[in-house]
């Protein structure tokens, strides 16, 4: 499956707002009640979110590189790039997670021109670490997020 990357544009940010998981995942749904705020922060170029299309420019899902990957209480040195990536709802569990999760490491790798990977995952999420994992991703922290009582892990990978 050939996947394409696009800074995030407003159409799309619009169908992303939409997007509704189901629990436990729910808490990856985007804020509706402030959309506008919402739709500013996914727009601005200074967060780098990207769509990520199908050949037919078909929204799939985005990424992120960058702060928006990172959850506060963690620990985060400059050393590497932070992804953040989201899939549509009705293409989560199917078992293409890999694929887009390759993807977007290889698009950061090239576009951000790093030599250290970093994603942070719920550790509820044990599919996405699964994920994470297959392509090489070692856990390296556990931390409560500030002001919560949910648990996140770090993980990283030399490029």
């Amino acid at each position: 499956m050939k996947l394409v990357f696009h800074p995030l544009q407003q159409e799309q940010a619009r169908l992303m707002l939409n997007w509704r998981y189901p629990p436990p995942y729910d808490r990856y749904n985007f804020d509706t009640d402030i959309p506008q705020a919402t739709l500013q922060y996914l727009l601005d170029s200074q967060n780098a979110f990207y769509a990520i299309l199908n050949p037919q420019t078909e929204l799939k899902g985005f990424c992120s590189f960058g702060p928006d990957g990172q959850v506060p209480g963690g620990a985060y040195p400059d050393n590497a790039l932070d992804i953040g990536m989201g899939i549509r709802p009705d293409l989560v569990g199917q078992g293409h997670g890999k694929q887009y999760a390759e993807a977007v490491a290889n698009y950061g790798v090239t576009r951000y021109n790093t030599q250290r990977l970093r994603v942070t995952i719920a550790a509820f999420n044990h599919r996405a670490q699964r994920v994470w994992q297959g392509l090489g991703f070692l856990p390296v922290e556990r931390f409560v997020k500030a002001n919560s009582e949910e648990t996140f892990v770090v993980m990283t990978r030399a490029v």
